[in-house]
């Protein structure tokens, strides 16, 4: 096995093998139920400590994983090395032009609230506990994404160390920028990213929890309620199975709920009419809706932070029929004995056209994403599969494809690749990775293989398996 000492030298980076001490902490991020087991981890520092690590990880011939957070996991390496960038942390904010930069380990809560003391927000996702840069790497949808699209739609500039070793910063004109916008971690270990931030320092937001006999309602009721609101209402629904457990809030211990989530670029009047069609549903258990400051809006979705074991699946829908909401209760509604947290977030008007400057985003053409959330444990862990990726098959006459943003947790990430995109994007995704990485370093990920390769040849090598 290849010592830490020969990875990373004497640079600011440490690096770490399964017999040192803090190996098993350093691999491991919010994901647990799968894990990196690496030859090395390299506990970077600093863009010279990423080139380092990338030029020898080549000379050996060795896989390369990148982890800040770990929550989006998407194949787990067995061997090769794995870049650790949770150190990499700092944000740059310039109130003048609206920007911000973020180094790779960033996550959003620093960047919101980096942002929020100039009255700007960016497009952070429903955790302000996750990655900036994986996060946006596969797209970003965001609280406010109806209103001003993807994460990567409002990319600048992306500095990264691409396979060959190389320090690049990579702008619109060029296809590298295309590709990086939407490609996921295909073609290098990003270390910083320049982004746009919105005038927003106030929304409408919050969350309508209600209990376990309303859930078919309120499902149904929601389905149609999002044919009816403007673009700068985006929102989500969750049907989640609570614990009856000491740490879940009392009003919501061991019931099945269904959790209305609401981020509205309006009014609190205008608010409150629109979302009022809901609360004539039924009493509330919890009710949190009201104008909040950006910097609050962690607490829309309310989602843990601490480490958790699970399996994410999910669809792009063209449409959500009638018919989805009775056939996802059938399988994993309350009665059902079956645990999974199921969401269907509302996309279409800023997430349905491409941005100024073109990306790889896919399946724009959605108009809802549905989530599912299983818990792997020891040998159920292939019922869990079967159960996240039943749910989505109850809905496959009207998938477009899969968002890379939720394809997690195995190998079977390797499988739903295709279907993240578009078919003349991918084959462009696949033309660029041959320029780019034709050795496929850069294969621990929702994978895109060099064009020539095939899927037998993915895993070769040292790492993912």
């Amino acid at each position: 096995m290849m010592s830490s000492q020969t990875l990373v030298g004497s640079l600011g980076g440490v690096a770490l093998g399964p017999e040192d001490t803090g190996y098993d902490a350093a691999r491991s991020g919010v994901q647990r139920a799968y894990l990196h087991r690496p030859s090395v981890v390299a506990r970077v520092g600093g863009v010279a400590d990423v080139q380092l690590t990338v030029r020898r990880a080549a000379q050996h011939g060795l896989a390369v994983a990148v982890q800040a957070t770990g929550h989006g996991l998407n194949v787990p390496t067995e061997g090769g090395v794995l870049i650790d960038t949770s150190r990499m942390a700092e944000v740059r904010v310039d109130p003048a032009s609206r920007t911000a930069w973020a180094a790779a380990g960033t996550r959003w809560e620093q960047v919101i609230d980096a942002a929020g003391e100039h009255g700007l927000a960016p497009l952070s996702g429903s955790s302000p506990d996750v990655g900036v840069v994986g996060y946006t790497l596969s797209g970003g949808l965001g609280l406010l994404s109806r209103g001003f699209g993807y994460a990567a739609d409002h990319v600048r500039r992306v500095d990264l160390v691409t396979a060959d070793g190389e320090i690049r910063s990579v702008t619109p004109g060029e296809d590298l920028f295309w590709a990086l916008r939407g490609g996921g971690g295909n073609f290098g270990v990003v270390t910083g990213l320049e982004f746009g931030l919105f005038p927003v320092d106030r929304l409408y937001g919050g969350g309508l929890y209600f209990d376990t006999r309303h859930v078919p309602a309120v499902l149904r009721a929601y389905r149609e309620w999002t044919a009816t609101v403007p673009d700068a209402m985006s929102s989500s629904i969750g049907l989640i199975p609570m614990p009856d457990a000491p740490g879940v809030p009392a009003p919501l211990r061991g019931r099945h709920l269904a959790h209305v989530r609401i981020a509205y670029l309006g009014t609190l009047q205008d608010g409150e009419r629109l979302v009022a069609p809901l609360r004539a549903l039924g009493p509330r258990l919890v009710d949190t809706l009201g104008e909040m400051p950006f910097t609050a809006t962690g607490t829309i979705h309310n989602e843990p932070k601490q480490p958790r074991n699970f399996y994410c699946a999910n669809a792009m829908l063209s449409e959500f029929d009638a018919s989805i909401p009775d056939a996802v209760l059938d399988l994993v509604g309350p009665g059902s004995g079956v645990f999974a947290v199921v969401q269907f977030n509302h996309l279409g008007a800023a997430l349905a056209g491409q941005p100024e400057v073109e990306n790889a985003v896919g399946h724009r053409g959605a108009s809802h994403v549905l989530r599912v959330v299983t818990l792997p444990q020891g040998p159920d862990r292939d019922t869990a599969h079967e159960v996240a990726h039943g749910v989505t098959r109850a809905a496959a006459a009207w998938t477009l494809g899969r968002s890379p943003n939720f394809v997690q947790g195995d190998q079977k990430a390797y499988e739903q690749t295709r279907e993240c995109y578009e078919p003349a994007a991918f084959d462009r995704l696949a033309a660029l990775k041959a320029v780019h990485d034709p050795g496929n370093m850069f294969r621990c990920n929702v994978n895109i293989p060099p064009v020539g390769d095939s899927e037998h040849k993915l895993r070769r090598g040292t790492g993912c398996g």
